[in-house]
Order: structure tokens, then sequence, then C-alpha cells
């Protein structure tokens, strides 16, 4: 019997011991400078509800578990701000002085170009929650680095499709994009699927100011001077407000269509000051475009309730990726005995997976299985005096198979192939 009692005792303070310990988690995203209000602060102020929700195990089934498996999560967050040679020392402070056991972070397409391979080279588990060059994984392969989100080829690609099945007029196409890898890619990827959508489009003024240039009153009198059809732009954060804010009462939107790739986030700050008819899209169905589901029903009033505004595209990417990463952790804690998963075990947990998130289903279907699919929507903006808030219209819904490349396939290359193996409704 004294045997017995002690092998029950041993096996108690085992699975006490397991529910002590902590999952340190780095948590990376703005918290100052232009792209933290609209965007880097709601993403953490979605990482915050979503960890607390956790440890109390109150998420709906099947992210109920407390924690990661009984594991509780510590997080630790970090400023983007600074540029990529800073958050690459950052990052391997994250890991080296605070012991982070994983990184779920950064919205800057540099700075995931940057930290990518620091990571790597380290063997460190990382999951970049947004940043939208899809060339980290198609010029790059990586054993310990995930995107759990879909790259700005779905973006753009759904941009133009949705002007198509609207007959909107697109023979001439002014572009403002800013002058790095997100924008170049942007502006590249929406001129190939116009190309192809729209046979004998012609570009008009193609601008690249800096990222954070904030004032664009000369390149606005250049799209004022050369009318188009079209302005195309991924502009985002606070250099899209400032745009926004500056040419709007100079008519632009009035003189061209405009269409923007990824701005739902900034229609809650600018409220009536969005003018309307723009048509944009929020990297994914998000926001006000996002379905309805439990998953998001309950993810909607948990950051609403908190932060008293609604959630766009920052904090659903950031909640898909929390989502994603407690399946993967606690897979890889069933096979390892319960016990905290080596960087290891937890890519092989994340490698090609899929489940549920509130902007519908994700999967790990590209790059060997570290980079997301998901489906997205594209609206249009509509202020309503009653509900005191711009609100989107006409929305149109794309399945991920219809904007995103297929496996093996790089972005450009399959959308100036003529999008060979799209499957559209």
């Amino acid at each position: 019997r004294s045997a017995l009692a002690a092998l029950a005792l041993a096996a108690l303070f085992t699975a006490n011991a397991s529910a002590q310990e902590t999952l340190r988690l780095g948590i990376v995203s703005f918290l100052s400078g232009p792209a933290a209000e609209s965007f880097g602060v709601p993403a953490v102020n979605g990482a915050k509800v979503v960890i607390e929700a956790f440890n109390k195990g109150a998420a709906p089934a099947p992210y109920n578990k407390v924690g990661f498996g009984g594991m509780r999560i510590e997080p630790i967050y970090v400023d983007e701000n600074g540029g990529a040679t800073k958050q690459v020392q950052e990052l391997r402070n994250l890991y080296d002085r605070e012991k982070a056991d994983a990184v779920i972070g950064y919205v800057g397409s540099g700075d995931c170009l940057a930290v990518a391979p620091a990571a790597e080279e380290m063997k460190k588990f990382l999951i970049l929650y947004d940043c939208g060059t899809p060339r980290i994984f198609e010029d790059g392969k990586y054993n310990y680095v995930f995107r759990t989100a879909s790259h700005a080829v779905m973006d753009n690609v759904a941009l133009a499709r949705y002007l198509k099945a609207r007959n909107i007029k697109a023979g001439t196409i002014n572009y403002i994009n800013q002058d790095y890898a997100w924008g170049h890619d942007s502006r590249n990827d929406f001129k190939a699927a116009a190309a192809q959508l729209f046979p004998g489009s012609k570009t008009g003024a193609d601008l690249l100011p800096k990222f954070g240039a904030g004032q664009y009153g000369t390149e606005i009198s250049a799209l004022l001077n050369q009318p188009a059809d079209l302005v195309h732009s991924s502009l985002w954060g606070g250099d899209l407000q400032a745009f926004i804010l500056q040419a709007s009462p100079r008519g632009l939107f009035k003189r061209s269509q405009a269409v923007f790739s990824a701005a739902d986030h900034v229609l809650p700050g600018l409220g009536q000051r969005m003018p309307d008819g723009v048509i944009l899209g929020a990297r994914g169905a998000y926001g006000l475009m996002s379905p309805k589901s439990a998953l998001n029903d309950w993810w909607w009033k948990v950051y609403s309730d908190a932060n008293k505004v609604y959630p766009v595209q920052a904090p659903y990417r950031m909640v898909q990726a929390l989502l994603g990463f407690k399946l993967a952790a606690e897979k890889a804690m069933a096979a390892n005995g319960g016990k905290k998963p080596t960087p290891e075990q937890l890519a092989a947990a994340l490698k090609g997976s899929e489940w549920e998130s509130p902007a519908g289903k994700i999967r790990m279907a590209l790059s060997g299985g570290h980079q997301a699919i998901q489906d997205t929507a594209i609206g249009r903006t509509k202020y309503d005096k009653q509900k005191k808030m711009v609100t989107l219209v006409d929305i149109q819904r794309f399945p991920a198979q219809c904007v995103n490349p297929p496996p093996g396939v790089k972005g450009e290359e399959w959308i100036k192939g003529g999008f060979q193996g799209a499957k559209c409704p």
C-alpha cells in the first residue's frame, strides 16, 4: 500500500507541477509610432483578451482548456517600432534574456523579412501573425517560422475580381503605395491582376512615398493632375488615415474610384470623415465583413466589451494566430507526455494544420505547410447616420482557393499565368 500511495503522490505532484508550469509567449506589434493607433495597439488588445480567456479556460471549445494544455500563458509585450535591425535584436532578447518559449508578432513586411532568418538560425519557434509580403516563404525555406494568415496576393486578386464582377471601369489606374516590400508587392500584384481581368488597362501615376511619410500634398496633386478611373493603394495605419484626410477635401475620391487593399482598420477612427463609396478589403473576412458563427460572436463580444470598439483586421489576425498556436501547442504536449513542447515539436504540430477562427477556416496549405490561406471579402463604404458609424455594403466573399495561389506556385507567377487552378463560384 505504501508503494501505491507513493506512486499516487508522485503522479499528483507531476500533474500539479504541469499545471503550474508557464509558457512564456512574446507578443510583438506596434505600440508606438504611426502604425500603433489603428493597428498595433488593437492587435495587442486582442491578444490580451484572448490570453486572459485562455488562462481562465473561458474560450469556446475546442479552445476551452486552461492556458495551453494546463500551462498558464505568460505574455511578454514588445514594441515593433524602430526598424528591422532593432527588431532582430529584440527577437534575440526575447528568446535569450526573456526565455520566451515562442513568439507571435510583426506587422511590417520589412521586419518579417529580417526576423524570420534570425529565428531560424536560433532554431526558435516564430509565428508571423500579419505582414503581407509573399517573399518570406516564396524566397525562403524555414523549419521554425510560420505565417498564420494569407499573404498579400489574396488581397489584390480579390480586389480586382470584385471590380470585374461589378463592371467597374478600370481603363486607367493610378497607384500610391509605400516604398518597401509590402507596397511594391501589393502594387505589382494588383497590376498583374488588372492586366488579366482588364486587358488594355493603363497605368497613370505610379507613386511610392516612404513608409511613415505622413504628408501627401505632392502625391495628391499628381493624382489630381493625371485623372484615372481608379486609384489603387495599399497604404495602411497612420499613413492611410493621413492620406484620406488630406485627399478627401481636395476632391480626389470624387474624381477617381478609390480601391484600398487593406483599409478596414481605419474605419472606426475616421468615422464620418471616411468618404462613401470607397472599395476596400480587410486582408481577410474580418470586422464588418466577418462571417456569422458562434466563435465569431464570442470573439466580437469579448473584444468589444473590453475595448468599447469592434475588432478589425489586426486583432482578428492576432486571435487566429493564438487559436492556431493553442491547438498546435496542446497537440505537441499530448505527444510529449504532457510536458512543455520543444520548438521542433511545436513546428511539427502546426505544420500543415487547419483550425476554425472567427474569420472562418485557416489552412496552413502553402510553402510546405508554413503559410496559411483563408477566405476573404471586399466591400464598399457607406456612413450610417443612425448608427453613427461607417458601414460596409455590397460585400462579396471569395473562397480561399479562388484568390490564393495553389501550393508550389509563386503568387505573381500564378496571376500572370491566368490564375490557373483557381476555384471560384
